[in-house]
C-alpha cells in the first residue's frame, strides 16, 4: 500500500500529465484551425476566380450571340443580292 505522500505525488504527476496533454491537444487544435482558415482562404480565392471566369464567359457568349445575329441579318440581305446577280449573269450568258 502506498503512503499518503506517495499518493499525493502520484496524483500531482497525473495532474501534470493531464495538463500537459491538454496543452498539447490545444496546440493541435490551434494548428488544425490555422490549416482550416488557410484552406478556407484558398477556397474563397478560387470561388472569386470562378465568378470572374463565369462573368467573362457570359460576356463572350453575349458578344458571340450579337455577332451571330448581325451575321444572319447581313446574310439575309446579301444572299438574295448574290442570287439576283447570278441570275443576271446567267441571263447575259444564255441570251
Amino acid at each position: 500500500m502506498q503512503t499518503e505522500p506517495d499518493q499525493a505525488t502520484a496524483v500531482a504527476t497525473l495532474l501534470r500529465e493531464m495538463r500537459d496533454n491538454q496543452k498539447q491537444q490545444l496546440a493541435h487544435q490551434a494548428e488544425a484551425l490555422a490549416i482550416q482558415r488557410e484552406q478556407f482562404a484558398l477556397f474563397k480565392a478560387q470561388l472569386e476566380q470562378t465568378h470572374r471566369l463565369q462573368d467573362r464567359a457570359e460576356e463572350i457568349q453575349a458578344k458571340s450571340a450579337q455577332l451571330v445575329g448581325s451575321a444572319r441579318k447581313v446574310l439575309a440581305f446579301v444572299l438574295p443580292v448574290i442570287l439576283l446577280l447570278l441570275a443576271y449573269v446567267s441571263w447575259l450568258i444564255l441570251r
